[in-house]
């Protein structure tokens, strides 16, 4: 999947696109796209040995604005709450009805 991603020229460190063999050093910038959110890794330090998935944020930290976290959420809130999923695509009146909805919370928080 990453190699896959790398080809595609979907992952950059440090703003280059990247091949799967790219070797990462401390304080580097891995950005990539994933569920819709482009996320930005920063490598803290690299391991001297392969290490379990649990421990992998002990090396790395995770700079993606929680805003886009937010975003994904109201996505998902929005898909569930006018139909049930694999039932087709949104009408018209539902995408404006979404619209809507999204204007009304970006007002309030401008409140």
């Amino acid at each position: 999947m990453v190699t896959e991603a790398c080809k595609k020229n979907h992952v950059t460190v440090n703003g280059l696109v990247a091949k799967p063999s790219k070797e990462v050093f401390p304080t580097d910038k891995i950005t990539f796209r994933k569920d819709q959110i482009t996320q930005i890794i920063t490598v803290l330090d690299i391991p001297e040995n392969r290490v379990g998935a649990k421990l992998v944020d002990i090396y790395r930290r995770n700079d993606t604005p929680a805003e886009v976290y937010q975003h994904l959420e109201l996505l998902k809130l929005s898909k569930e709450h006018y139909r049930k999923n694999g039932t087709g695509r949104p009408t018209k009146k539902d995408r404006r009805d979404i619209d809507e909805f999204g204007n009304e919370i970006k007002t309030e928080e401008e409140d």
